[in-house]
């Protein structure tokens, strides 16, 4: 059990009636509080409470339409995340009750600042390194306009300039991170045929392949909804089309690629993660075609050649700055 589930069940008087839980962890919350329905925006956590509980969970961007008495939000990494989504969830609870859970080194502590437009928050529990805290909603905001929260920007490109857009809690929100800027620099010669942008973000790299490759179709997956709808926004903005993925790992991406492209994730939460890059590379040549190949940065100190010549075939370095590497492997015959 997550301790942060755990922390709740210590006041689970507190949580009856229809309580959304918003974010939770993909554990045995749900079996102990049956009232309850979960709400995530993470592709593999929902798959999982889904297994296990079916319609009680919903996956998107918006709280569930069904009414709720009460709400408990899991702290995400992102303030501009948790704000957006304490404002959502204020906005249907007037008179209501508002729970905050997270874990301390998260910053649980400094995010319940982020409750008093609503009421004054209070502290209701503090335990397995985790806080609990409420506030009776009794200044409810207006409901957020998720798009409204959107962040535009321009790269320059050398075929041109492409509009970037990104939602709260979406990887480097606003700006090109270093890696993504280096790869991008280094997708000519990419074989023809289907291509996938693992670990889209804001849709950088998926709409620059589309574009750049008009005839391939380009696959765009990641785990994070947020990430999915910012992608979706980048495409629009560009007028591109793509396939939209949610999954948690390479096993949902299609068969026979001709490429697979990537700035792939190592950090979830507060957590580092190398779980879904270490499963790409061990995974990626089930997903290509002859002759297909993978095409990836990397932090210059994570330790993926040797994964990629073990599982691929030799791992070529194209290109190095600012403490990251582009590799290139193309499929062992």
């Amino acid at each position: 059990m997550d301790p942060r589930s755990e922390v709740l069940l210590r006041q689970a008087e507190l949580f009856t009636g229809d309580l959304l839980l918003a974010g939770l962890p993909a554990d045995d919350l749900l079996a102990r509080l049956p009232q309850a329905a979960g709400w995530s925006w993470h592709a593999g956590e929902h798959r999982l409470l889904r297994e296990r509980f079916g319609e009680r969970c919903s996956f998107d961007v918006q709280p569930p339409s069904a009414a709720f008495d009460s709400a408990v939000l899991f702290l995400p990494k992102s303030r501009e995340l948790t704000d957006y989504l304490l404002h959502a969830l204020a906005s249907r609870l007037p008179g209501k009750h508002l729970y905050l859970v997270g874990e301390k080194r998260a910053g649980v502590e400094r995010a319940a600042r982020q409750l008093e437009p609503f009421g004054k928050p209070r502290k209701l529990d503090s335990a397995r390194h985790c806080q609990l805290w409420q506030v009776d909603v009794l200044t409810p905001p207006a409901a957020p306009v998720l798009n409204d929260l959107a962040r535009h920007f321009t790269l320059d490109l050398a075929d041109g300039p492409l509009q970037v857009v990104s939602l709260p809690g979406v990887f480097s929100h606003g700006r090109l991170d270093v890696g993504s800027a280096l790869l991008l620099e280094h997708l000519v010669g990419l074989p023809a045929g289907p291509l996938l942008d693992f670990g889209c973000g804001a849709g950088v790299i998926g709409a620059s392949l589309k574009r750049r490759y008009p005839d391939s179709p380009v696959h765009m997956l990641d785990v994070d909804a947020f990430a999915l709808a910012s992608s979706r926004l980048t495409l629009a903005a560009n007028g591109l089309e793509a396939e939209l993925i949610a999954a948690d790992s390479i096993h949902a991406a299609p068969g026979d690629l001709a490429a697979i492209v990537s700035n792939p994730p190592f950090h979830q939460g507060v957590h580092t993660h190398y779980q879904a890059s270490e499963t790409l590379l061990r995974h990626a040549a089930e997903h290509l075609k002859r002759d297909g190949e993978i095409r990836l940065v990397a932090n210059s100190f994570l330790r993926y050649p040797p994964l990629i010549e073990q599982h691929l075939g030799p791992c070529q370095t194209l290109a190095s700055g600012q403490g990251f590497n582009i590799y290139r492997a193309a499929i062992r015959q």
